[in-house]
């Protein structure tokens, strides 16, 4: 079993077009691990696929995309879907980061972190992480500072994606360093 690119497909289908799927999500964007399975078995390269494949994806991901519990699966970040995926708010730590493209960094100046096509910005703990989201438009990537337990305490809502991935509904820009 090719465990990542299941992650991919389920990331693909959670994510991005859960009506290609013909999946219903909830309000939290938690979809019933049978219907999802049903739904994935309709392709060959699926059909013998089992709950427990998808625990084993789930333990085997470094990025740690997907969550299980009561019998329903979600993906934890990353949503481009209309319906916006509910998360409780929480502090931050005092500094997150965020690697851009370089040819963004006047538009961030200007209006802050905005999601653009997505449901949330998303922040990471480290550089290393920040670096490497970055390079997917850039090769050489700015890294962002963003103070965010600062704008926390000034009423920016944060929230947490999974151990590496933080979420915020935009940045302004007074609580972004530029290096």
């Amino acid at each position: 079993m090719d465990y990542l690119k299941l992650s991919k497909e389920v990331s693909y289908a959670l994510r991005h077009a859960p009506w290609e799927y013909e999946l219903e999500l909830d309000g939290e964007g938690w979809v019933d691990i049978t219907q999802l399975l049903s739904s994935l078995h309709e392709c060959k390269e699926w059909q013998e696929l089992n709950e427990q494949d998808l625990h084993v994806m789930i333990e085997k991901s470094d990025k740690k995309r997907h969550e299980i519990a009561c019998g329903k699966l979600r993906a934890l970040y990353g949503h481009s879907i209309p319906q916006k995926v509910l998360k409780e708010p929480k502090a931050p730590p005092e500094i997150l980061y965020h690697g851009t493209a370089r040819r963004f960094i006047q538009a961030i100046k200007e209006k802050g972190l905005l999601p653009q096509n997505r449901q949330y910005v998303h922040l990471s703990v480290d550089t290393e992480t920040a670096l490497q989201v970055g390079k997917r438009r850039d090769d050489e990537p700015i890294l962002l500072r963003i103070c965010a337990l600062e704008a926390w305490n000034t009423g920016v809502k944060f929230f947490l994606g999974n151990d590496k991935v933080w979420l915020a509904d935009s940045i302004p820009s007074k609580y972004i360093r530029f290096k």
